[in-house]
This record gives structure tokens, C-alpha cells and sequence, in this order.
């Protein structure tokens, strides 16, 4: 029996049957460096999960689910760098979708894709730059506490929060933030191009509109989820590849044995860490 009656056969015709392959990366969670957080996204963890999506030959394109209330710049630039290269390079488009929220830097990981879509609920935008401490030296002075500290360098207590408000320092911290912004508006104005339907005082200013609101100022595509998305342009024989890697298990934070294994300081900072994952997603009522 030739090749050609062989493959004519059912059973035979599933296995060898040229199936539509896509690779799937989800970055979920807020985007700081991987060493302070057990969870969330960050370039050292995605890295080789980027090169895989783009790894196979056969590959028809790169999906990215994104749920994130934004985090580092640094981080989202440096994943977005890595994503476009090879993106380019190989010639294979990627497609993102937005579930709960894509705001901050959650929308700009959002714009590596070359086209966006979003759910009518889904948060999208916030395209800023925040920063946010606080003031401990009421506190400290109240409980007796006495900080001593020794710099080398005038700028090194930049923004103590035990000293009261330098107005040099919001001044500097300002400044940064400035350039931070405008790196932002850049990078979405070179995605988007002449999609955007506004000006820069109504886009880029912080505000987040919800997905049907950001389609209509050009920030997303559509209003499609991935499942269906892909159905529709590459049948529903089309077979998703997941790329993301593995989310680490919090095993090191349960007792065993009737021992912490992490010391106390680690506990410490896993909670703090906690705390503000769950500001940065408060921010958006989520």
C-alpha cells in the first residue's frame, strides 16, 4: 500500500494529519525581579520559556494570556526586547489576550503582541509611572526608636522613610519617573501606531478603561477570547503548546516536621511580598 492509500485510512489520517501548532506563555501575577518574588513574572523565569515558544519550526504563532496589575519596567522591557527579536526574526506573529487585567505593565507586556484582544470586563491601560512608601518617622520618634545611619555620598538616603519628606528628593524621584513615562508612551506608540484614538493627556496619563472603552481608543483589537480566537483562524484541530514555566510551589513555606523552612526574616519578606501583590491588584478593584 502506498503512502498516499495509507493516509486516506482514518486512524492513519489523525496521526499523520498536519495539525496547526501554537505556543501559549501566560504571564500572570505583577512584574518584579524573580529574586524577590516567589511567584509573578520576571525576565530570568520566562527567558527559556520565550525561546521554547518560538523554538519549533511548525509553529503558526505565539499566544500570551496576560493577567497582571503591572510591576518593573526594567522587567517588561527586557521580556518585550527578547519577545520582538525573536518575533521578528523568525516571522511568526503573536496574539495576546487580556483576562481579569493588562494594566501598567501588564499592558505593556501586552504590546509585544501585533494584535490584542480583551474581554468587555478586563481592566486595560494605566499607562504611568507610580511610586508609593511610607513616612516611619512620627512612628520611630513616638516609640523612642533612634536610627543611625551612615552614608558615604550625599544621595544615598534618597527617600528615607524614617526622615521626613525631602522636597530634593521628590524632585529627583520625579525626574526619574519622567523618564520612565516616556519610554512607555514610546514603546506603546511604536506598537500601536495609528490604531491610538486620542491624545497623549487621554492616554497616557494613568487612566484604565475597561476592554470595550480601550478597543473604541485603539489600545486593543477586539473583543475575542484566546480559545475561540484560534478556532476561527486556524480550525479547531489547532494544538496549543504551553510554554510558561512552572510556577513554584509554596511548599517551603509550610511547617514540616513541627520546623519553618524558611527563617524568620524569609517569612517575613514572603508576607510583605504578599501584601503588596495584593495592593497592586486592589488598585484596580480586583
Amino acid at each position: 500500500m502506498n503512502f498516499k492509500k495509507l493516509k486516506s485510512l482514518p486512524v492513519i489520517n489523525k496521526i499523520l494529519k498536519d495539525v496547526p501548532c501554537v505556543s501559549v506563555i501566560r504571564f500572570s501575577g505583577v512584574i518584579a525581579d524573580a529574586s524577590n518574588r516567589r511567584s509573578g513574572v520576571s525576565y530570568t523565569k520566562f527567558a527559556k520559556a520565550i525561546d521554547k515558544a518560538f523554538d519549533r519550526k511548525d509553529i503558526k504563532a505565539v499566544i500570551l494570556l496576560v493577567n497582571s496589575p503591572g510591576g518593573s519596567p526594567a522587567q517588561c522591557s527586557l521580556i518585550s526586547a527578547h519577545m520582538r527579536r525573536l518575533a521578528d526574526k523568525k516571522n511568526v506573529p503573536v496574539y495576546a489576550f487580556v483576562e481579569d487585567v493588562a494594566a501598567s505593565g501588564g499592558y505593556w507586556l501586552s504590546c509585544i503582541a501585533d494584535e490584542i484582544y480583551v474581554q468587555e470586563s478586563s481592566i486595560v491601560g494605566s499607562i504611568g509611572v507610580v511610586s508609593a512608601s511610607f513616612g516611619f518617622q512620627d512612628f520611630i520618634e513616638k516609640h523612642g526608636v533612634e536610627r543611625r545611619v551612615h552614608t558615604a555620598g550625599n544621595s544615598k538616603s534618597f527617600m528615607d522613610p524614617f526622615l521626613p519628606v525631602d522636597e530634593a528628593d521628590v524632585k529627583r524621584l520625579k525626574s526619574l519617573q519622567k523618564d520612565i513615562h516616556k519610554s512607555f508612551k514610546e514603546w506603546v506608540k511604536s506598537r500601536r501606531g495609528d490604531k491610538l484614538n486620542g491624545t497623549d493627556a487621554t492616554l497616557f496619563e494613568g487612566q484604565f478603561w475597561t476592554g470595550q472603552v480601550a478597543l473604541e481608543k485603539g489600545l486593543v483589537d477586539g473583543i475575542q477570547d484566546a480559545h475561540g480566537f484560534l478556532f476561527e483562524k486556524f480550525g479547531e484541530d489547532v494544538k496549543q503548546i504551553e510554554c510558561s514555566p512552572e510556577s513554584k510551589k509554596l511548599f517551603g513555606l509550610l511547617p514540616i516536621g513541627g520546623k519553618l523552612s524558611l527563617g524568620q526574616d524569609k517569612i517575613v519578606g514572603q508576607i510583605l511580598d504578599t501584601v503588596e501583590t495584593r495592593g497592586e491588584w486592589s488598585r484596580y478593584g480586583l
